[in-house]
C-alpha cells in the first residue's frame, strides 16, 4: 500500500487543476482516471471562463498560453423578436470573459503536469473509495490488471456526475436536487469565422441559438432542439439552413457554413447533491453539481470548487486547522446556488417551452426589461461574469 496525502479522482480541469495548485504548496497528489489522456483530451466542452476562473489559472501557473491566444469579451448580445441588445459587462460590472476552449485548458493542465512530474494515473479501473469517515481514507484501482490500494489523508471527487465518489456516499446521507429540461442542444464545431466578436444568445419562436467561437476561426455554434432527436437526421446543411432561421438578420447574412469537425446533442438538467463534504471526502465540480449551458457556468463552478477546498487543504497542512475544511460545503454550496439560480433563470429565459403565447410574451417582456432598465442589466451582468466569494 503507498501513502499520499491527497488521492484526485478525475483527470479533468478541475482535478488537475487542483493536483497543479497543490503542487505549488509543496503538497502531494495523486490523480486517477478512469480514461485515457488522449480521450480525455478530445472530449468537447466548455469555452467561456470568468475572470476569476482566469485568475485561478493564472496562480495555477498554466496560463500563459490562454493569456496569448484565449479572446477576452468585453459584453455578450441578447437577440430576441427581431432585436438585439448588448449587455455591456465591462462597463457594468468592471470585469471581462475569455473564451478559451475547455479542451485547451486540459491540454495546458496535462502538459504542466507531467513536467512537474506529477503522478496521474490514466486508466485506472474500478475505483473503490473507502473509510472517508475516518482519519485515513483508502483508494483502490486496478490499472493493467494489477489492483492498488492508496493510503491517503483526503479525497477529492472530481470524477463528474457518473463517477465513483458520490455514489459511494449512503444514500441517507445525501440529498439530491434535480430538474431535468424538456430539450437539448445540438452542438456543432466548425473552422469558419464567427459571426460576431462576441457570443450572440437568440430567444426565436422556432427555439434557441448561440452563437459562440473558440478562436477568430473556429466557431461553435448550438441550436435547441427535441431530446429524441438523432445526429443523422442533422447533416450539417439542415443545421445550417435552421440557425440562418433563428439568428437576427444581420448575423444570418455574415454566416458562414461549413464542414463540421464535431457534432453532439447534449441534454440539459440542473442538478446539485449536497453536502459536498463527508468525513475526508470532498465532492468538485460534476460530481457535486450539473447545471444547464446556458449561463456557462459548469466549468466555472468547478474551478471555484478547487479554489475552496484548495485553501482548505493548505491550511490544514500549515497549521493544523480544519476549519476551512468545516467550511467547505457551505462555501461551496452558497455559490452553487446561486449559480444554479442564475443558469435556471437564464435557460427558462430563452428557449421554446411549448406553444403557449404567455410564456413566450412573458420572456420577451423579461428580455425587453432587461434592455431597458440598467438595474436589470446589472443584475444579469453581475451574473453573467461571476459571482464573488
Amino acid at each position: 500500500m503507498s501513502a499520499i496525502q491527497v488521492a484526485i479522482i478525475g483527470a479533468g480541469p478541475s482535478g488537475l487543476l487542483l493536483s497543479q495548485l497543490l503542487d505549488t504548496r509543496g503538497i502531494e497528489s495523486i490523480v486517477l482516471e478512469r480514461q485515457t489522456r488522449e480521450y480525455v483530451e478530445a472530449r468537447i466542452r466548455a469555452g467561456l471562463l470568468e475572470w476569476g476562473t482566469v485568475d485561478l489559472l493564472n496562480e495555477a501557473g498554466v496560463g500563459v498560453r490562454m493569456m496569448r491566444e484565449g479572446l477576452a469579451h468585453d459584453g455578450v448580445e441578447l437577440a430576441y423578436d427581431c432585436r438585439t441588445h448588448r449587455i455591456d459587462l465591462q462597463h457594468l460590472t468592471g470585469r471581462r470573459v475569455m473564451v478559451y476552449g475547455q479542451t485547451e485548458i486540459q491540454k495546458d493542465l496535462a502538459d504542466a503536469r507531467s513536467a512537474a512530474g506529477g503522478r496521474i494515473v490514466w486508466e485506472a479501473k474500478d475505483v473503490v473509495v473507502q473509510d472517508f469517515d475516518g482519519r485515513r481514507p483508502r483508494v483502490s484501482y486496478t490499472h493493467h490488471g494489477e489492483r492498488h490500494e492508496i493510503d491517503c489523508e483526503f479525497i477529492a471527487g472530481c470524477d463528474g456526475y457518473h463517477g465513483a465518489t458520490r455514489a459511494s456516499v449512503p444514500r441517507d446521507k445525501i440529498t439530491q436536487h434535480e430538474r431535468v429540461y424538456p430539450f437539448g442542444w445540438l452542438g456543432i464545431l466548425a473552422d469558419v469565422p464567427p459571426v460576431a466578436e462576441e457570443l450572440v444568445y437568440t430567444n426565436h419562436a422556432r427555439g434557441f441559438a448561440l452563437c459562440s467561437m473558440r478562436s477568430k476561426t473556429r466557431s461553435r455554434y448550438y441550436l435547441q432542439c427535441p431530446l429524441d432527436d438523432n445526429i443523422a437526421g442533422w447533416p450539417d446543411e439542415r443545421f445550417w439552413d435552421e440557425l440562418r432561421l433563428r439568428l437576427p438578420e444581420k448575423y444570418a447574412a455574415r454566416l458562414v457554413a461549413g464542414t463540421s469537425i464535431e457534432k453532439s446533442i447534449a441534454p440539459l438538467r440542473s442538478f446539485v447533491a449536497e453536502p459536498m463534504r463527508f468525513g475526508r471526502l470532498f465532492l468538485v465540480g460534476d460530481a457535486a453539481h450539473i447545471v444547464p449551458p446556458t449561463g456557462a457556468k459548469g466549468l466555472n463552478l468547478a474551478a471555484a470548487d478547487v479554489r475552496v477546498l484548495f485553501h482548505a487543504i493548505v491550511e490544514y497542512y500549515r497549521s493544523a486547522s480544519e476549519t476551512l475544511l468545516d467550511e467547505y460545503s457551505s462555501r461551496a454550496l452558497a455559490r452553487v446556488w446561486k449559480a444554479t439560480r442564475f443558469s435556471w433563470w437564464f435557460t427558462m429565459l430563452m428557449h421554446k417551452f411549448s406553444d403557449e403565447t404567455f410564456t413566450r410574451k412573458m420572456q420577451l417582456a423579461e428580455l425587453d426589461y432587461i434592455a431597458g432598465s440598467p438595474a436589470a442589466a446589472l443584475a444579469f451582468a453581475e451574473n453573467y461574469v461571476g459571482l464573488g466569494f
